[in-house]
């Protein structure tokens, strides 16, 4: 149960976090809002005069301390460089970003202490950040964002190749097996909501295919190297003309052109999405070199993450979205790989 968001566990949350307001010099009165339940819970601390915090409470397992340390280590490093304009992390009391929620006293005993809740209150790590302002961008205006959103991805692409790794420094390897393997970061793809059998062999034709490309791409430090890894729209701010990119919770090592392939998660199927690409490697290319036979290879990874996400609402059916989703994007994914193998997806990008 702990690593699942059920309105008991969410209850739970909320009242640790209350309890811990002090660790960030909040006072009592401040106010404790559930933002949304993804991957982690977000929760806005707001205090009476005007000070607002975003606290990021883990899943259970995803991170261990170390590669949240080394996730805000390269946030900051990028925020340091001018590359990002993103929120800042925020220190505990005793110095630390990440902290420890403890269990709340006397739990299981507080939710009742049956044989099915006993050890399901784990500890839980928190990161605090600077709450900025800004809004996500709309579809109406995302082709204008996109081509920004290029541009700010080359630099972070350029910072990765360069930059030197602190000591210690640990992120998740994106790499084929640990997306879409028999031992999946998110889980198997084939228990995606609503697959078929005739979807499941579709599905695996993509995928061979798609593991032949990428042995040829290679996996050398021109191509794959540290990436944001979960550039979706929700994870973008607009304020004035700025665009920032926040929630670097993914972050990790894989190709680089694997960027814009999470830029459009959930929207794969969306007319505009070409029309996005063209913008997005316009700003890319105004930074760093990419030539038309690499582009070429960006709606494989599409494919790629859009199977891999069906497996990520699978084993996070709590969320709200993964619910929503459902059978539905189950069928989009097997229509748009059968696309793709038809060399019918996303053609008109680069014509």
């Amino acid at each position: 149960m702990g690593g699942e968001y059920t309105p008991e566990v969410l209850a739970d949350l909320h009242a640790r976090v209350r309890r811990d307001l002090a660790r960030w010099g909040l006072s009592p009165r401040a106010q404790v809002t559930l933002l949304n339940v993804s991957e982690n819970a977000t929760f806005a601390l707001g205090e009476p005069e005007g000070r607002e915090l975003v606290l990021r409470v883990h899943r259970v397992g995803y991170s261990s301390a170390e590669e949240i340390r080394s996730e805000l280590a390269w946030m900051r490093a990028l925020r340091a460089e001018g590359i990002i304009d993103g929120a800042a992390p925020v220190s505990g009391a005793d110095g630390a970003f990440v902290q420890v929620l403890e269990p709340l006293e006397g739990e299981p005993a507080l939710h009742g202490a049956s044989s099915r809740l006993q050890g399901a209150w784990p500890r839980r790590f928190a990161v605090a950040f600077e709450r900025l302002s800004g809004r996500e961008p709309e579809a109406g205006d995302a082709v204008q964002w996109f081509e920004r959103l290029g541009e700010i991805t080359a630099r972070m692409h350029a910072h990765s190749r360069s930059w030197v790794l602190p000591e210690g420094f640990s992120r998740k390897r994106w790499d084929f097996d640990a997306m879409v393997g028999e031992r999946g970061f998110w889980g198997p793809w084939r228990a995606a909501i609503g697959l078929e059998d005739d979807g499941m062999m579709v599905l695996e034709r993509a995928l061979q295919r798609l593991r032949q490309r990428l042995s040829s791409i290679g996996e050398s430090a021109d191509v794959f190297g540290l990436v944001h890894a979960d550039l979706r729209l929700a994870n973008l701010l607009v304020d004035g003309h700025h665009l920032r990119v926040i929630d670097f919770d993914d972050c990790g090592f894989s190709w680089y052109l694997y960027d814009f392939a999470t830029a459009v998660s959930f929207i794969e199927h969306d007319p505009m999405v070409p029309t996005l690409l063209r913008s997005w490697l316009v700003g890319y290319r105004r930074t760093q070199p990419l030539s038309e036979a690499a582009a070429a290879d960006i709606p494989g990874f599409v494919i790629l993450r859009r199977i891999l996400l069906t497996a990520w609402l699978a084993s996070h059916a709590e969320v709200p979205f993964a619910r929503e989703f459902g059978a539905d994007y189950t069928r989009g994914t097997v229509q748009l790989a059968q696309r793709w193998m038809n060399g019918d997806y996303l053609n008109s990008a680069f014509t």
